[in-house]
């Protein structure tokens, strides 16, 4: 159910009707939008008796939501969700396209310092890097952990870029939500509940990236596992599905950004990194992407990719990065978006510790 409150209603009155679905046994979110607050109903069993919500002061109407998912969808917000970051101009889902760039693993501080100067100065406002490496094999580099997080929360503090990493389960995330700015779930926990539920108790923002053989109402269900929790920060993340395919990593799944657009108020990024698996094609699809109305991308840059510990081969050497910003400039604005302009400054000294 969704209580949609008067377009003047008060505070007092918006909060009298939470403390009458929370004393009903149910839970209630209210999601202020910018024409109205709606307050969504979780937690009920069935249908939700309607009467005594509608008599309430304040209240203009009591709809029933159809929808397996209540909190993502349209029906409770009908403009698109802007995730915000204090002490940045850093947003994703607003006019600015959300570029987040840097290794796939955080492997030296050396390492991830030079490629933030890079992608810093090519305009990036977004800095990941996996401290916690999932590897199908388990002899595989498995990411330097903590250490991982306190050298991006290094970057963080010397270029100014907010920082988004993986959680691979509740330990980690417990250290994540410490150092970064954003919680990524990964394509392989996309459908760990406990560690949503979890994501979901957390004030960062959270990504949830898609499952490698997700359905579009499987990806939605997922964000609102974390939005069931109380946090309303989620961004998706499409970065390609399993099929039939052998010319390509995975199978970018492009016609999802429209859909989830039409479906959902969350912003919706693309990874064409993961998505495709190849150097040559990240470009390309980024291109696409923006064309297709994404908000954002998340990049693989390596200044050495020939050497790097993780997924070299779908890695950006940092000029290719910025050729891919001149060219992702020049398509933002036939989709009414725009791109963070490109830096001139010299490199930051990187102190000894």
């Amino acid at each position: 159910m969704l209580v949609v409150m008067q377009a003047h209603a008060s505070e007092e009155q918006v909060r009298a009707v939470c403390q009458k679905i929370e004393s009903l046994g149910y839970r209630a979110h209210s999601i202020p939008g910018a024409e109205r607050t709606a307050i969504g109903i979780t937690g009920n069993k069935g249908e939700v008796e309607a009467g005594t919500l509608e008599e309430m002061s304040g209240v203009q109407e009591v709809i029933r939501v159809t929808k397996p998912y209540k909190l993502v969808s349209r029906d409770i917000k009908s403009e698109n969700t802007v995730v915000r970051f204090a002490g940045s101009d850093a947003t994703i889902g607003g006019p600015e396209l959300a570029i987040m760039a840097g290794p796939c693993a955080i492997e030296s501080r050396e390492q991830a310092f030079a490629i933030a100067e890079r992608v810093s100065r090519a305009g990036a406002r977004f800095f990941r890097g996996g401290a916690y490496k999932p590897r199908t094999s388990p002899y595989s580099f498995q990411g330097l952990a903590e250490e991982g997080l306190q050298i991006m929360a290094e970057v963080r503090e010397n270029f100014g870029l907010r920082t988004i990493t993986e959680a691979i389960d509740h330990e980690s995330l417990d250290l994540v939500e410490q150092y970064a700015d954003i919680i990524q779930i990964g394509a392989r926990n996309m459908q760990n509940y406990s560690l949503l539920r979890r994501a979901g108790r957390s004030k960062c923002p959270v990504m949830v990236k898609r499952g490698m053989s997700a359905t579009l109402e499987e990806f939605l269900m997922a964000a609102e596992y974390v939005m069931s929790e109380g946090n309303y920060n989620v961004i998706l993340c499409e970065r390609g599905i399993r099929t039939f395919a052998d010319h390509t990593r995975n199978t970018l799944d492009l016609s999802v950004v429209p859909a989830v657009q039409r479906l959902s108020h969350l912003p919706i990024i693309v990874d064409p990194s993961q998505g495709t698996g190849k150097r040559n094609k990240v470009t390309p699809l980024s291109r696409a992407a923006i064309a297709v109305g994404a908000d954002g991308l998340i990049i693989e840059v390596h200044h050495e990719p020939d050497k790097a510990m993780s997924d070299g081969m779908q890695s950006l050497y940092p000029d290719q990065f910025d050729e891919l910003m001149a060219q992702v400039r020049q398509i933002a604005p036939v989709v009414g978006r725009t791109v963070a302009v490109a830096s001139a400054k010299p490199p930051a000294v990187v102190s000894e510790r």
